[in-house]
């Protein structure tokens, strides 16, 4: 077994291969002067079982290339099979024709993993669930929760409440709520715009109680700083967050240092440059990765890694 990883998150394919105390496999990534990637495997891999470590994080389509043509080059290198681990696979909120004439880009970047030669894939916390079903090859879909419940435990946090931040995330949150033993609210919401969202009702009593918002993913913080706010109107004490995939930009970061935001509890998915101002803890989801390539590589069970309690965090 070997892995290799791209440019995209090495800090986490590092912590991945000395979580399962292996060395992370040699390759160069680098670029031509026109921008084209460059990718060349510095050691043998005929006849292995190879596992490509790369997040699909901003720049986006940059990260993708380059794991198409990682991939590629251990396929033409006789590796015996390849697996894409995708921490956070990008194009998941495009999984469907929600207006006329759009793609489903979600999709079509699985038909390109495959095409570039991929045989499975490991991926946590996608968007929509369904998004497995978009691959006719077998995936792995593992969960941040349990990393994020041994978290929340520690903290021994009362009276609290556990709240989907719009109607979509109400199973997410109701497995948290059962596991933590908290109440569970929604936030109704209406979306204006990519960047801008309207928080406009809570459903379930949050007056005087600790509030944990959770949510898969967050990029311009709209949903969680607007729901944020609310909650505070309504009377919550302490509000926290819990977010698979933080991958926030200016506009993010800027309504976060504002927000009524108590404390944004995230994981390492992606990789983020250190945020002042920012109450913002990260927790690492290397020896959950790590432990599933061993499963994989050995063909035993993962499906107990987000079992939990005698429950699943699904």
């Amino acid at each position: 077994m070997k892995i290799f990883t791209g440019t995209s998150n090495r800090p986490l394919a590092q912590a991945i291969c000395d979580s399962i105390s292996m060395p992370l496999g040699a390759c160069t990534v680098d670029a031509f002067p026109d921008g084209e990637t460059f990718v060349k495997i510095d050691e043998n891999v005929r006849g292995e079982d190879v596992f490509v470590v790369q997040s699909t994080s901003p720049p986006t389509n940059h990260n993708l290339m380059e794991m198409f043509i990682m991939i590629d080059a251990l396929r033409r290198s006789s590796a015996k099979r390849i697996t894409a681990v995708l921490p956070f696979y990008g194009y998941a909120r495009q999984d469907r024709k929600d207006q006329p004439r759009v793609p489903i880009t979600a999709k079509l970047v699985a038909n390109l993993i495959v095409a570039a030669g991929a045989n499975r894939v490991l991926t946590m916390d996608l968007h929509a669930q369904q998004i497995q079903g978009f691959f006719d090859i077998p995936v792995d879909h593992l969960y941040a929760a349990p990393v994020m419940y041994d978290y929340l435990k520690q903290k021994t946090l009362t009276d609290l409440v556990v709240v989907s931040p719009d109607v979509g995330g109400i199973k997410m949150a109701h497995a948290y709520s059962q596991v933590l033993e908290a109440g569970l609210a929604i936030v109704a919401k209406r979306r204006k715009s990519a960047t801008e969202v309207e928080s406009m009702a809570v459903i379930g009593d949050i007056r005087g109680k600790n509030v944990l918002l959770v949510d898969d993913l967050t990029e311009t913080a709209g949903t969680l700083t607007s729901a944020a706010t609310l909650l505070k109107r309504k009377g919550a004490k302490k509000i926290f967050a819990c977010v698979s995939h933080a991958i926030l930009n200016q506009t993010g970061i800027d309504r976060l240092r504002k927000s009524k935001i108590d404390e944004l509890i995230t994981t390492d998915s992606v990789l983020r440059p250190a945020l002042d101002g920012v109450p913002i803890t990260t927790l690492s989801v290397a020896a959950l990765l790590g432990e599933a390539i061993k499963r994989i590589h050995s063909n035993s069970s993962v499906t107990s890694l987000f079992e939990f309690k005698g429950g699943r965090t699904s």
